[in-house]
């Protein structure tokens, strides 16, 4: 592949997964008990065969950087293959930051005009994946295409949170419409482009617009020669808390096609916090585990039933846990109950806490898009008191302490956050 670059975006906020992603970008979020979501994206690169890639970051990148470091754990660090992150240039207007995706690979332009790679694959970071992209740039270049983009059949339900594409006989698309709620096609994009390299610098050269989707694509179907390139595999966008919480699910499920480890999906194990330094699981006393994935570090004493567990987390004697996924280094005590949850990481669940009890029907009064099916979800670092009850469709902020509870019940729908805070969560 030394005919193509990738550019990897991964500056968004990431908004729609709410605590999850208040001191994290979204690529950066853990997956999987031992991964990050970023890590799906990378690892396809990699087994692509493609050597050079652009990581594009903006929103809170620090742990983003950390974990993927010099690119070696994908075997991207050398003399003639390397990972660059590219922040964007802040400081010199108000403006600076990134107002989309194709402004994003705009203000990175040098990193394009450097290279004499004919194809340029543009790629997101917060999709779960698997997926060769040697076949599609070849693809491109048999169909004489300007652009390619990958697209996947979604329920009906679902098209208005994409771009879908009408399609000729050739596969040519011949009608464009970006997230919209009346869709006429549900093959939605993927969002993996492959640009021919003087055409992108073109479009971004010509066009001022500032996001693929809504501009770019639009323009290039004047110009003609775009295709879809379908793909038929295991694929989701982990952007929302229950895609998020879905995808986890879905690696219990051996009939779902989500397999990381026979995919190759690789990650940075050296990462503090990760799993390097760990030692093993243990099933301890009257512990049990069903149906879940366990990473090194924990210690089961309770009960753990679907659900998947990050590094080091502590079950205490009768504490049960299901269908939920808990982060690294989270204590849940002694009797505490959860049901249904997502909690961060370093939480501390207090004794006899019930977590996920409610009526699921009762959406979250702030956040009513984001949690609405009967999930919970605990910010990083908070603690929860002996005792106290958590409904359904509850968010407990980061760092929330003891005092900041009210009483012994939080009601379902209902969000908990430090005494005084600003309204950091302010729906966008």
């Amino acid at each position: 592949m030394s005919d193509t670059v990738a550019i990897l975006m991964a500056g968004g906020v990431g908004s729609r997964l709410n605590v999850l992603v208040r001191h994290r970008a979204k690529p950066a979020v853990p997956f999987g008990g031992i991964y990050r979501i970023i890590d799906f994206t990378l690892s396809n690169i990699a087994n692509s065969g493609i050597t050079r890639v652009a990581v594009l970051t903006q929103y809170k990148p620090l742990s983003l950087m950390d974990h993927i470091g010099d690119g070696s754990s994908w075997d991207l660090s050398g003399r003639t293959r390397g990972v660059k992150i590219l922040p964007p240039k802040t400081g010199e207007q108000d403006w600076d930051w990134y107002r989309g995706t194709a402004d994003a690979v705009r203000q990175n332009l040098p990193f394009i005009t450097s290279s004499d790679a004919e194809y340029i694959l543009i790629l997101s970071g917060d999709h779960v994946y698997s997926m060769d992209y040697r076949p599609m740039v070849a693809y491109h270049r048999e169909h004489g295409a300007r652009v390619t983009i990958g697209m996947i059949t979604v329920p009906w339900e679902e098209t208005h949170q994409f771009g879908t594409a009408i399609i000729d006989e050739n596969h040519r698309i011949v009608g464009w419409e970006e997230k919209s709620a009346n869709a006429k096609s549900n093959l939605a994009s993927m969002g993996i482009y492959v640009f021919d390299r003087r055409y992108l610098l073109e479009l971004l050269t010509r066009h001022k617009e500032e996001d693929f989707g809504h501009h770019i694509i639009p323009q290039a179907l004047k110009d003609g020669d775009v295709f879809a390139y379908p793909f038929g595999g295991y694929w989701r966008d982990a952007g929302t808390i229950q895609a998020y919480w879905d995808a986890n699910m879905d690696l219990l499920n051996p009939e779902s096609g989500l397999t990381p480890e026979s995919w190759g999906i690789m990650t940075n194990i050296t990462t503090e916090g990760m799993a390097y330094d760990r030692p093993p699981a243990r099933i301890i006393g009257r512990g049990s585990a069903r149906n879940c994935r366990i990473s090194p570090g924990c210690i089961i004493a309770g009960e753990v039933e679907n659900s998947v567990l990050s590094p080091s987390v502590i079950i205490e004697e009768n504490a049960v846990v299901k269908g939920s996924i808990i982060m690294h280094d989270t204590v849940i005590r002694e009797g505490a109950a959860i049901d249904r949850c997502i909690i961060d990481k370093a939480v501390i669940i207090g004794k006899n806490a019930m977590i996920g009890s409610g009526d699921p029907d009762e959406k979250n009064r702030q956040f009513p898009s984001h949690l609405y099916s009967g999930l919970s979800v605990i910010g990083k670092r908070a603690v929860i008191p002996d005792n106290v009850v958590v409904g359904t469709n509850c968010i407990i902020c980061p760092e929330v302490l003891g005092p900041d509870f009210t009483g012994l019940e939080v009601p379902s729908g209902e969000t908990v956050r430090v005494a005084g805070e600003a309204d950091a969560l302010r729906a966008k």
